[in-house]
């Protein structure tokens, strides 16, 4: 079974009631019909369709909840899944990257300078040269990297990449893409 068929089946909210309450320790039709507060024919139901689908096993009234098919779905789905486009033609750069920046977040701020000031010249990439921006900017567009702003504009402004006059920001260093 695939995770697109789990992720369908899943999403009729009385199929994912069954299945959390099975999760969670339901053993029998009505002990699900108990946890989830549904009624017994909607459990008996839901519990057909998901034991059509092979995720349950029915005996009766006794329900089994394969769990070990939600991780095979989910590993054979990583395994398909194409590999993610580098961050940096640069080989280095882009380990590094890789290691700190996934879904387009900064997962954390590197400790170690080396790493911190390619995290930094790959991030003032959205600032366009030339512009000036008010602190408030600033703060928004680096929130969306990282929820620690003021340590992001910190180590930006200290390391040449941005410059701050009277609260206005403006990039003054790093890669500009032409």
């Amino acid at each position: 079974m695939d995770a697109a068929t789990i992720v369908g089946l899943l999403a009729d909210e009385a199929r994912l009631k069954v299945v959390a309450a099975l999760a969670l320790g339901a053993r029998t039709l009505e002990e699900v019909a108990d946890s989830s507060g549904l009624p017994l024919k909607d459990v008996a139901l839901a519990a057909r369709r998901l034991a059509r689908a092979g995720l349950v096993d029915r005996d009766g009234h006794a329900l089994a909840l394969h769990t070990e098919r939600f991780g095979a779905a989910a590993r054979a789905a990583a395994e398909a899944a194409p590999a993610p486009e580098p961050l940096s033609d640069d080989r280095a750069e882009a380990a590094v990257l890789a290691a700190f920046v996934r879904d387009g977040r900064l997962v954390s701020i590197p400790a170690q300078l080396s790493k911190r000031v390619v995290v930094l010249q790959h991030l003032v990439r959205v600032f366009e040269p030339g512009v000036r921006y008010p602190e408030r900017e600033v703060n928004a567009l680096l929130a969306v990297w990282h929820p620690d702003v003021a340590a992001l504009r910190r180590y930006l402004v200290d390391e040449g990449l941005l410059t701050r006059e009277a609260g206005v920001y403006w990039r003054s260093g790093g890669y500009v893409d032409v």
